[in-house]
C-alpha cells in the first residue's frame, strides 16, 4: 500500500529537513531568480505551494515588508523547521505556514481569508507531487483575476548532453521526483490569459509566468 502523501514527506524530510537549505542550494536552480522577478504591490497576499522551510518566503518576506506571506506544506516536520527559521528571523508576524496538500489549498479553509491570492509560488514542488495536476487546477482557482502564478522546476535537459539527462533523471527518481515536462501544456488552461515559458540552465529547470485572466 502506497503511503498518504503527508506521511511520504514527513518520512523523507524527517532528517533531511536539517541540512535540506545547505544541500539544495547546489542543485534547486533559479529560485531566486523567481523571487526577484515577483512583481509584488503593498498589501499582496502570496502563497507558496510546497513550502518546505520557508526559505522562499523569508527571502521574499525580506524584500517586501508590505506582503503578507502564506505557506502550505504537505509535511508537517519541514513545516517545524520553517516555523523555526521564521521565528528567528522576526517574521512570525508576516508568514503564515498550513500543513496540507496543494489540491487541497482555500484561502478561507486553510489561512481563514476572504480575499483569494494575489500570487502564487510553487518553486521545485510541482516534481514531486503525485497529484500535481490537481495542485495546478487549485492554485488557478485561488488566485484573483488578473493574479499571477509563478513556477520553478526540473525540465526537459532539452540542451544538455544525453548522458547527463540520463544521470539526472535516474537521481532525481530516487527521491520520487519527476520533471512535469507535460507542464506546458497543462497550463494552456481557458483561465489563464498569459503563459510565458523561460528555459534555464539549458534546459535544467524552466520558469513559468502565468497571469489569471480578468
Amino acid at each position: 500500500m502506497s503511503l498518504d502523501p503527508r506521511q511520504a514527506m514527513d518520512r523523507m524530510y524527517r532528517h533531511q529537513r536539517h541540512i535540506y537549505d545547505l544541500t539544495r542550494k547546489f542543485y534547486l536552480l533559479g529560485r531566486d531568480r523567481v523571487i526577484r522577478r515577483l512583481a509584488l504591490r503593498p498589501g499582496d497576499r502570496v502563497c507558496e505551494v510546497g513550502c518546505g522551510t520557508a526559505r522562499n518566503l523569508i527571502a521574499l518576506a525580506r524584500r517586501h515588508p508590505d506582503v503578507a506571506f502564506y505557506g502550505i506544506d504537505a509535511s508537517e516536520t519541514m513545516l517545524r523547521t520553517a516555523a523555526a527559521a521564521i521565528a528567528r528571523a522576526g517574521l512570525g508576524q508576516r508568514i503564515t505556514l498550513r500543513h496540507g496538500l496543494a489540491e487541497e489549498l482555500d484561502p478561507a479553509l486553510s489561512f481563514g481569508l476572504d480575499q483569494p491570492f494575489d500570487v502564487i509560488l510553487f518553486a521545485y514542488s510541482l516534481s514531486m507531487m503525485p497529484s500535481w495536476r490537481a495542485a495546478i487546477d487549485r492554485a488557478i482557482a485561488t488566485l484573483r483575476p488578473g493574479g499571477s502564478l509563478a513556477i520553478v522546476d526540473f525540465w526537459d535537459q532539452g540542451e544538455l548532453p544525453r548522458w547527463c539527462r540520463r544521470v539526472l533523471r535516474s537521481w532525481l527518481a530516487l527521491f520520487d521526483v519527476h520533471p512535469r515536462t507535460e507542464l506546458l501544456d497543462e497550463l494552456h488552461d481557458d483561465r489563464l490569459a498569459d503563459v510565458r515559458l523561460s528555459p534555464l540552465f539549458r534546459g535544467y529547470a524552466a520558469e513559468f509566468r502565468c497571469v489569471k485572466a480578468a
